[in-house]
């Protein structure tokens, strides 16, 4: 079978062709991963489409791997979209970089009016050899090539990503290219909300076979897409709301609802569950329940700041959204870089129920089963591997004030809070003795 491109292009039926094609590159995307390109590439194409207005074409940086570089760079950058039944090529990315490739010459370019990353929550730290210094050195080039405004927006899951991301750029800036940043760039936040699996051999293949040629850049996915953007743009954008963003001036409410109800969610399912994929576990319907009364009663009353929306119809969504049997989402990679993960998605909310005097007892039982789960795990995923294994054999209070004494996961508060101490210990020891069911039980 031919391999897709735009000489092949007329192979794949009208209505699954792109929606747009763009003439110029005015956006640079860090991480070109498959939810970038199953995200912020579909809305671009979607405003592409709706307005006529073609210039948004996107370069695509790969940081650490050419894998993405050699998918795509054979198709043209065309690859093909499975969202539910719908399948469509999408067109908007333009180029592909490799790491080693002169980032900061497209970073500098004058059409160049926007960066968006998905460089996943462990690539936000200071490292001027990381992803942020590389963005510091297309800021430098900018500033020296004097090519006009920029807005960089985070979209990774990061609790005042946009912030985050700035005082980041700032640690790494000499004073002069700080001035010049303050007065030229901004970081407005983003909360993104689709459920993207990596893509297996078994979704290349159905890709080939609904479009008539072989997609080594195919990602699946979910009908479901929300994007929320902070109204903060130094300049010219596209027109995403056309394509079904929200543009608002604070962003944080959806944010927090989206971190702690779908990703607290999922990381509970990675620890506790024992299943393979994220429909496997949601199918039990005594887990279902329990991810139900995490979402109810420890989770929810720390949202605010969502008025008009309808924040139980999305907590009722998100059953369907894990069970959708077509993602194939491997429970392993949502359980990989637990420590970057579990403050902001269950450790924030926790603090916030034990303050108002409530005991937040199911996310002690995400946290117990996350203990359980790196003190046990053969094969552990984490910046912070090495300090997370411990003794298998050790108590439940004894690994309890192992892991809670490392201060970068708990802080410095969490650790002292005796009731908070006693619900993972609890916990934890229940999982220990009988398991997740009886565990289940027993707390119910």
């Amino acid at each position: 079978m031919v391999r897709l491109s735009r000489a092949t292009l007329s192979r794949v039926a009208p209505a699954a062709r792109p929606l747009a094609e763009p003439r110029a590159t005015g956006v640079v995307h860090l991480g070109i991963g498959a939810f970038h390109r199953a995200h912020q590439a579909v809305y671009t194409e979607r405003a592409m489409a709706a307005t006529g207005d073609d210039r948004w074409g996107i370069c695509g940086a790969s940081q650490r791997s050419t894998d993405v570089a050699d998918r795509l760079r054979p198709q043209d950058c065309l690859y093909g979209v499975r969202a539910g039944e719908e399948t469509r090529v999408v067109g908007s990315v333009r180029e592909v970089l490799a790491p080693g490739d002169d980032l900061a010459a497209r970073l500098s370019a004058p059409e160049t009016a926007v960066v968006t990353l998905t460089i996943t929550e462990r690539a936000y730290r200071r490292d001027p050899q990381g992803v942020i210094g590389k963005l510091v050195a297309g800021l430098r080039a900018r500033a020296a090539a004097d090519a006009g405004p920029l807005t960089v927006i985070s979209c990774d899951n990061l609790p005042g990503n946009g912030a985050t991301l700035a005082g980041l750029v700032a640690d790494l800036c000499e004073p002069p290219l700080l001035a010049w940043v303050a007065e030229n760039v901004t970081f407005p936040a983003s909360m993104v909300d689709r459920i993207v699996p990596a893509t297996t051999q078994a979704d290349l293949d159905d890709m080939a076979a609904r479009l008539g040629v072989t997609d080594l850049g195919a990602v699946v996915t979910e009908p479901f897409t929300q994007w929320v953007i902070e109204d903060r743009f130094a300049g010219d954008r596209p027109a995403w709301e056309q394509a079904g963003a929200l543009l608002v001036g604070d962003v944080r409410p959806y944010e927090r609802m989206k971190l702690r109800l779908l990703n607290g969610s999922h990381s509970a399912i990675a620890y506790l569950s024992g299943a393979a994929h994220v429909s496997e576990a949601v199918s039990d319907p005594v887990f279902a329940r329990f991810l139900r009364r995490l979402m109810d009663d420890d989770l929810s009353p720390t949202l605010d700041g969502l008025e008009g929306f309808d924040l139980t119809r999305y907590k009722d969504s998100l059953p369907a959204r894990f069970a959708n049997p077509g993602l194939r989402h491997r429970v392993a990679q949502i359980a990989a870089d637990g420590s970057q993960k579990l403050p902001q998605r269950l450790l924030d909310p926790a603090r916030e129920r034990l303050a108002g005097g409530h005991e937040p007892r199911w996310i002690a039982l995400a946290v117990a089963g996350w203990m359980r789960y790196v003190t046990t795990a053969r094969d552990l995923a984490d910046p912070l591997a090495d300090r997370l294994r411990g003794d298998e054999t050790a108590c439940a209070a004894a690994t309890v004030n192992r892991l809670m004494a490392i201060e970068e996961i708990f802080g410095a508060d969490l650790p002292g809070d005796r009731v908070f101490r006693a619900l993972v210990t609890d916990c934890l020891e229940r999982l220990d003795a009988g398991g997740l069911p009886a565990t289940l039980r027993a707390l119910d």
